[in-house]
């Protein structure tokens, strides 16, 4: 009998075997994650349903010598969670309960399958959200978010995921149960809860978490701007952010994804606009009425054709429903996508976003452009069919140079999607080989067998031939 078999009939023992799947169509539906052009099939997948369940199946994976990755709402987009050198896969979908609701102290205590917006839904009847609202909150889980560290719209004015959690229950790379972190704001000691979010499952499984909730704000100013060309609305989004002025968020949408959007869902955005810009101010009423009229200022000084106001409400639902719809809509214009996630300081963006077109142009590649641009993280998504090995060649080339441009730029190779897979080859572009040994000594620390999520994150020497930085190596 295999070490595997013996590992499987181990983990039926313990979880009940209709808990378990081996089956290789089955196993197919977890072999990547949002990003197709990337795939690797787990061994065998497990449910659990508690903390002391995990514990016992990653102490299992140790003694068997076997690999173990997490997997959440399998929405991410870097191939964080693919099973890359196989073994086990450990879902935790069915640990999606909200344990505790704290609304004096405005905190939730949540386990990691909990999807992202049923927690806001959970406590919005009490004038209370949970911030951090990836584009996919509708289907990813907090576990996933606080691997990913994500972000969303509404990062500019108030932070990603780390600025929400306060403590975390951890299964360790060995099986020892932790917490990290603890329910008040601050903590003495070494920030381990900050290492652990962000670590993309490197470091251990998430089984609790303490979030921060907050207060409904008691208005909201929802602004479209219309734009002839993505300049002028870039340039309107530099001068929003000079001016002092913090919205909530600042959301950019090009041509392509309007049309896109369009021919989807009918929004109504004029399909021969440059691009949108999505502005949203909230807070306090008074007072609120003199920051929109000075961005619509601005945005009339760039040359803005148009400006909407959100009407009410439902119609500012609808505004960022359409806004998160764009992902859904790419399908009408390729069979695949891949989406990038770097990252320039705001005066760049009229530079590098023209850069993206003519990266776009050079291999005859399209390129939509829909980002949160009030925080320089852009997200060019990169349209082909996968099917197509040569269109496949020419996408890696495409995400290469996109993120080289990123990095000449002044910035980063990801904003909130991580590095997992799909950008561990760029991590020289902003990481000496020095910085990256620190790391690499960091995650032996918390997984000396190695066997944690492994294959993420870390280049090998490939990658430094890939960016022609074998000298860096060399040194």
């Amino acid at each position: 009998m295999t070490e595997k078999e013996h590992l499987i009939i181990d983990l039926s023992n313990l979880v009940g075997v209709e808990n378990v799947i081996t089956d290789s169509t089955a196993l197919s539906v977890y072999e990547c994650d949002g990003t197709t052009l990337f795939k690797a099939l787990p061994d065998a997948v497990v449910f659990p349903s508690t903390t002391q369940q995990i514990s016992e199946i990653v102490k299992l994976a140790n003694k068997h010598n076997v690999p173990f990755i997490a997997r959440g709402g399998g929405t991410g987009l870097s191939g964080g969670m693919l099973a890359v050198e196989g073994g086990l896969m450990i879902a935790l979908n069915r640990m999606d309960r909200i344990l505790e609701i704290d609304l004096k102290n405005q905190r939730a205590v949540v386990e990691p399958g909990v999807v992202n917006l049923l927690l806001t839904q959970a406590v919005e009847s009490d004038g209370y959200y949970y911030a951090p609202d990836p584009s996919s909150q509708k289907a990813c889980t907090i576990g996933g978010n606080i691997a990913e560290n994500s972000g969303g719209p509404h990062t500019l004015k108030y932070g990603v995921t780390t600025d929400h959690v306060l403590g975390l229950e951890v299964v360790l790379p060995d099986g020892e149960i932790v917490e990290l972190g603890s329910a008040v704001e601050e903590t003495p000691g070494y920030d381990l809860r900050g290492i652990m979010i962000g670590s993309e499952g490197t470091f251990g499984i998430v089984t609790k978490a303490i979030v921060r909730l907050l207060r409904t704000p008691s208005a909201y100013q929802t602004i479209l701007g219309v734009f002839e060309t993505i300049d002028d609305a870039s340039n309107a989004v530099s001068r929003i952010i000079s001016a002092g002025i913090t919205p909530s968020a600042l959301e950019m949408m090009d041509n392509l994804v309007i049309r896109a959007l369009e021919a989807g869902f009918h929004w109504g955005f004029p399909l021969d606009a440059g691009a949108v810009l999505i502005a949203e101010l909230d807070g306090i009423e008074a007072g609120m009425q003199s920051q929109s009229e000075q961005i619509i200022e601005i945005f009339k000084n760039h040359n803005c054709r148009e400006v909407r106001y959100a009407k009410d409400e439902a119609d500012r639902q609808e505004l960022w429903k359409a806004r998160k719809s764009a992902f859904g809509a790419f399908g009408r214009l390729a069979p695949s996508y891949i989406t990038q996630d770097g990252v320039v300081p705001l005066s760049q963006l009229p530079k590098v976003l023209k850069r993206v077109g003519e990266i776009s142009e050079k291999y005859n590649i399209p390129i939509a452009n829909v980002f949160h641009a009030g925080d320089g993280n852009i997200h060019p998504i990169v349209l082909f069919d996968e099917r197509d090995p040569d269109q496949c060649e020419r996408v890696d080339a495409v995400n290469t140079e996109i993120l080289i441009a990123c990095a000449e730029a002044g910035g980063t190779i990801t904003g909130e999607h991580g590095i997992g897979v799909e950008k561990m080859d760029y991590m020289p572009l902003i990481f000496s080989p020095e910085d990256l040994a620190v790391m690499e000594t960091l995650k032996g620390i918390f997984d000396p067998s190695g066997l944690c999520n492994p294959g993420k994150i870390f280049p090998n020497a490939q990658s430094y031939v890939k960016l022609g930085l074998e000298s860096a190596v060399a040194r």
